[in-house]
């Protein structure tokens, strides 16, 4: 791919990102539609358990599985 078209490729995804954007309205989000009922605010512990302690617990989880999986696999084929 020659700079040529690489720079025609660019510009058509910078254009194209930048019309979105701009048609988009983030002041719909502000209107109630019928049917909303909105619950109350999570608190600051709350969102970082959510958000931070349980995708790292997650994480440990599987990759704690991955490596005792791993390893017995190892230890069979040794044996």
């Amino acid at each position: 791919m020659d700079k040529k078209n690489a720079l025609r490729a660019g510009a058509l995804a910078a254009g194209t990102t930048l019309m979105m954007l701009l048609m988009s309205s983030p002041a719909l989000a502000l209107t109630r539609d019928d049917g909303d009922d909105p619950g109350t605010g999570l608190s600051v512990a709350e969102t970082l358990g959510l958000f931070v302690a349980a995708p790292i617990v997650l994480f440990a989880i599987i990759a704690g599985l991955v490596m005792v999986t791993d390893k017995t696999r190892k230890q069979a084929k040794q044996g």
